[in-house]
C-alpha cells in the first residue's frame, strides 16, 4: 500500500510533463508497430521463397526495402523516445529536488537539529539520482514493453488462435514470479538507501571534523566505524541486488518454455498444413518479442523498487511539517524600538525534560543585557526563543508590546543582528559574505563595515581582496578571521537589536577591545544581548542575568551582583568568567 502511495506521488509530480509523456507514448506505439511489421514482411518473403515457383525476386526485393525502412523508422522513434524520457525524468527529479531544498528552508530548526546533515544530503542528492535512474528505465522499457506484449498478442491471434492461446496461458507465470520477488525486495532497497545515508553522514562528519579526529588520534576509530557501516551497506546491497537479480533468469526460463511450445506446436502445424513456414517464422519471432518485454519489465520492476524506496525518503523531507505559519493577521514590524519582555516562559527541547521554567525578563530600549551561567543552563535557548527558532510552550515573549507570535517571522528576524560562536561562511566572494544581510549594499558600505570590524586589513591581503572566493572550509582563513567577517555582516545591516552569542570567543584580546568599541558605537541607543564567558565583556553591561537550571537566579549590574556575594560572585571568583 505504501508502495502504491509513493508511486502515485511520483506520477503526480510529473503532471507538468504530460505533453512530453503523451508524445513518448505515441512514439512508443508507432515504434512497436514498425518493429512488429518486420516479421510479417519477412514471413511473406519466406513464403515466396518456399512456395512460389519460380521465385519472385522483384517482390522479395520490395519486402527487403520495406523491412529496412521499418527498422530505420523504429530506430529513429526509439531515439526520440529515449530523449523525451530522459528529459521527463530529469525535469521531475529537478522539481522534486527544488521542493526538497525549499522545504528544508522552512523546516523548523528542531527538525534540522534532530537530523543528520549527511542523511539529508544523501536523500536530496543520491536518492534523487536513484529515482531518476528508475524513472528513465521505467519510461524506456516499461511502456514500450507493455505495448509490445499487447500488440504482439494481437498479431499472434490473427495468425493462429491455438498457438496464441498456449502463449497466453503460460505468460502469467512470468508476471507472478516478477511480482513475488519485487514485493520482497522493496524493504531491502529501503535498507540499502538508509545505509547509504549513514555512510554519507559519517563521511561528511569526518571531513568537517578532520582536525579533531587527528588531534585525538581517532583515525582508527573512525575507520572502524566506517568499516562497520560499509559492511552494513554491502550486506543490504547484496541482498537487494541478489534477490532482484533472480527475477530475470526466472522469467527467462518461463519465456524459453513458451518459445519451445510455440516452435513445437508450429512445426506440427506446418506438417499438417495448418500454418505456412513463413507464418511459423513470424510466430517464432513474435514469441521472442512477446517474451522479451516480460524480461525487461521484470528488471524494471526490481529497479523500480529501488527508485520507490529512494522516493519515499525524498518525500519524507518534502512532506515534513514546516514551521508553524505566521498568524493570519501577523504584524509587519519595520523598525523595532527594542523593548522586550518574557512573561512566565516555559520551554524544553525534549518533552518531560525541564529546561526553562517561569522565566521573566524585562528589557528596555537601549539596554545591554549580558546572560551568564554554567553550560546547559539555557543561555543560548533564550536567544533561540527571542528569534523564534523555537516557540515557547507556555507564557509569552513580547517585543514593543506585541507578542512575537503575532509578528511575521521574517520581519521579526530582520530587526535582529546575530553573531554566533559558530561561524558560517557561504561559498562565494568575501563581498557576498559580508553583504548577506544587505544584498544591495554598495562597495563603500561593505568596506566601511569591514573596517569597523577590523577585517579590512586581512581581506586586502587575500589574493583578490573582496573578490576572493572563500567557503566555510577554506583553509586560508583562521577561525578568528571568519568571525570578523560575521561581525562585519552585522555592522553592515545595522539591525535594531543585537545578539552576540560568544561572538568574540575566537578573537584575540587586543582585537576584541577594538571590536567592542565598534559594537559600542553600533549598539548606542539599541537593545543588545550578550552571551559571553569573558568577564571583560560582561562587566560593562547595563544588566547581567545570572542563569542556573533554566531560571534567572540573580540579576543586576556587575557591582551590585558582587556585593550580594551570591552565585555570580562564585562564578567570578572561580574564574569561570
Amino acid at each position: 500500500m505504501k508502495n502504491k502511495t509513493t508511486l502515485l506521488k511520483v506520477l503526480s509530480s510529473m503532471k507538468n510533463c504530460r505533453l512530453q509523456i503523451a508524445v513518448s507514448l505515441l512514439c512508443s506505439v508507432i515504434s512497436v508497430l514498425c518493429a512488429l511489421y518486420i516479421p510479417v514482411t519477412a514471413g511473406k518473403a519466406i513464403d515466396l521463397l518456399v512456395y512460389s515457383k519460380p521465385v519472385d525476386f522483384t517482390q522479395i526485393k520490395k519486402y527487403i526495402i520495406v523491412i529496412v525502412c521499418l527498422a530505420a523508422a523504429a530506430g529513429l522513434l526509439q531515439w526520440i523516445i529515449n530523449a523525451i524520457n530522459n528529459r521527463v525524468a530529469y525535469i521531475t527529479v529537478r522539481d522534486l529536488r527544488n521542493k526538497a531544498v525549499s522545504k528544508i528552508c522552512v523546516l523548523p530548526v528542531s527538525y534540522i537539529d534532530g537530523a543528520s546533515a549527511g542523511d539529508i544530503v544523501s536523500r536530496v542528492i543520491s536518492d534523487a539520482d536513484q529515482l531518476s535512474d528508475g524513472l528513465i528505465m521505467g519510461f524506456s522499457q516499461l511502456f514500450t514493453g507493455i505495448f509490445t506484449a499487447v500488440c504482439t498478442l494481437v498479431f499472434m491471434v490473427r495468425i493462429n488462435v491455438t498457438i496464441a492461446l498456449a502463449v497466453v496461458i503460460l505468460t502469467p507465470l512470468s508476471l507472478l514470479i516478477a511480482r513475488f520477488i519485487a514485493f520482497r525486495t522493496h524493504s531491502m532497497f529501503r535498507a540499502q538507501s538508509e545505509s547509504r545515508g549513514k555512510q554519507t553522514a559519517i563521511i561528511d562528519e569526518s571531513i568537517t571534523n578532520r582536525k579533531v579526529i587527528s588531534a585525538y588520534s581517532a583515525e582508527d576509530k573512525f575507520i572502524s566505524d566506517f568499516d562497520e557501516l560499509n559492511d552494513e551497506f554491502a550486506e543490504n546491497s547484496l541482498k537487494a541486488v541478489f534477490f532482484s537479480s533472480i527475477t530475470n533468469p526466472s522469467t527467462r526460463f518461463v519465456n524459453n518454455m513458451i518459445y519451445a511450445v510455440v516452435a513445437l506446436t508450429g512445426a506440427l502445424g506446418c506438417l499438417t498444413g495448418n500454418i505456412t513456414v513463413g507464418s511459423l517464422s513470424v510466430f517464432l519471432s513474435y514469441a521472442g518479442q512477446y517474451a522479451k518485454p516480460f524480461n525487461e519489465i521484470s528488471g524494471v520492476i526490481a529497479e523500480f523498487q529501488n527508485a520507490l524506496a529512494c522516493a519515499e525518503r525524498l518525500f519524507e523531507i518534502i512532506e515534513a511539517r514546516p514551521d508553524t505559519p505566521d498568524r493570519e493577521n501577523a504584524a509587519e514590524l519595520i523598525h523595532a524600538e527594542g523593548n522586550i519582555k518574557a512573561e512566565n516562559v516555559c520551554f524544553s527541547y525534549v518533552p518531560g525534560s525541564k529546561l526553562i521554567e517561569n522565566l521573566n525578563i524585562s528589557v528596555k530600549q537601549g539596554e545591554q543585557i549580558a546572560i551568564v551561567g554554567p553550560t546547559g543552563c539555557g543561555k543560548t535557548t533564550i536567544i533561540n526563543l527571542l528569534m523564534r527558532f523555537y516557540d515557547v510552550q507556555s507564557g509569552r515573549i513580547t517585543l514593543d508590546g506585541l507578542d512575537i507570535k503575532d509578528i511575521k517571522r521574517k520581519s521579526l528576524r530582520s530587526n535582529y543582528g546575530m553573531v554566533l560562536q559558530e561561524t558560517w561562511i557561504k561559498t562565494g566572494t568575501v563581498r557576498d559574505n559580508i553583504a548577506i544581510g544587505k544584498p544591495n549594499a554598495t562597495d563603500e558600505e561593505i568596506i566601511l563595515a569591514a573596517k569597523s570590524a577590523h577585517a579590512h586589513s586581512f581581506i586586502m591581503k587575500l589574493p583578490d581582496g573582496y573578490n576572493t572566493v572563500i567557503s566555510d572550509d577554506t583553509g586560508g582563513l583562521s577561525q578568528g578571521q571568519k568571525q570578523l567577517l560575521c561581525i562585519a555582516r552585522v555592522l553592515l545591516s545595522l539591525p535594531e537589536i543585537i545578539i552576540l552569542d560568544e561572538a568574540t570567543s575566537s578573537i584575540d584580546t587586543r582585537t576584541e577591545l577594538k571590536i567592542r568599541k565598534a559594537f559600542k558605537k553600533l549598539t548606542d541607543g539599541k537593545t543588545s544581548f550578550i552571551v559571553a564567558h569573558r568577564l571583560s565583556t560582561v562587566k560593562n553591561s547595563d544588566l547581567i542575568l545570572v542563569m542556573k537550571d533554566g531560571n534567572i537566579i540573580e540579576q543586576g549590574s556587575h557591582d551590585e551582583l558582587m556585593k550580594r556575594h551570591g552565585f555570580y560572585e562564585e562564578l567570578y571568583s572561580s574564574r569561570v568568567y
